[in-house]
């Protein structure tokens, strides 16, 4: 087997089946030492089990899954000690307080670095003896974040980040840890279904849908084939929909904002066909969350 010395997790044609429904189809994905990468995701698209196959939780059906070159369902107690997990929300022991929390988190890791969590436990402005339970949601993420920071591990796998965050919240928790991971040359696999506040922070990605891998590559380049043009309301928009070229039609309060293959020098000739007459339309630049309505859908 060649070992990459860089490489920090190495997936190749994992399947995954519950009983007779399979959740994954050859996923393949790979990411380097330092790295940010997203596996991004509708609910059900099959992210949480290839987090649950990298942790060990499951043994894949067919292919294999390494992190720091060992096989995941048999990972060394050296290997666990190097990866912090933030799996599907808050944190588990919501009765604890914040100097109970820190207790009982660095009994477990070596390297628990306490300046960390003292500096995100302050900003709090709360007594270590609040309770998790008594928090509000932003509150709450914060201690999360303390507990995943100070583990100081070489691999972060956040499940889920959003944890139910509202934007300002979600914003600044990828704000902190972006800031830690960069100074630190830290490792993170961040799986998502908002895809919103990621594309300052993600380097690379791919876009899974019913457990196939959809497209990947760098965060910029998803909507690599894609266009957006905007088109006056008192057009027939529905000629359009029956077009295998359309991926997304939506309308906001001025215009539709149509997402297609159609290149810009290709235009003119698709609309005027399609729409049997000349229409005024406008470019637009497309942003993460269009690529990924356009490649997975609304429903």
């Amino acid at each position: 087997m060649c070992i990459n010395s860089n490489r920090v997790i190495s997936v190749e044609n994992l399947e995954h089946s519950y009983g007779s429904n399979k959740v994954l189809h050859g996923i393949n994905l790979s990411v380097d030492k330092g790295k940010v990468f997203g596996l991004l995701g509708k609910n059900g698209a099959g992210k949480t089990t290839t987090i649950n196959i990298m942790m060990g939780f499951l043994k894949p059906d067919f292919g294999r899954c390494l992190i720091f070159d060992e096989n995941s369902y048999s990972l060394s107690n050296r290997a666990k000690s190097k990866i912090a997990l933030l799996h599907e929300g808050h944190l588990a022991y919501d009765f604890m307080n914040i100097d109970e929390t820190e207790q009982f988190y660095k009994s477990f890791y070596k390297a628990w670095d306490k300046d960390i969590y003292d500096y995100l436990i302050k900003k709090l402005g709360l007594k270590r003896s609040h309770k998790i339970k008594n928090m509000s949601c932003g509150q709450r993420s914060q201690v999360t974040l303390a507990v995943l920071m100070a583990q100081n591990s070489d691999l972060l796998i956040l499940d889920d980040f959003s944890m139910g965050l509202d934007a300002g919240y979600r914003r600044l928790f990828l704000d902190n840890l972006n800031d830690y991971v960069q100074k630190r040359e830290k490792t993170v696999l961040v799986t998502t279904h908002i895809v919103q506040d990621i594309e300052r922070f993600v380097d690379e990605a791919i876009l899974i849908d019913k457990g196939n891998v959809i497209v990947s590559g760098k965060i910029n380049t998803l909507g690599d084939g894609l266009h957006g043009y905007r088109i006056t309301l008192d057009t027939n928009i529905q000629l359009l929909s029956s077009y295998k070229e359309i991926k997304d039609i939506s309308t906001n309060n001025k215009s539709y904002e149509v997402i297609t293959n159609i290149k810009p020098e290709e235009a003119d000739k698709f609309f005027d066909k399609a729409l049997s007459k000349k229409i005024d339309y406008e470019y637009f630049d497309l942003t993460l969350e269009d690529t990924f309505i356009a490649l997975t859908g609304k429903y």
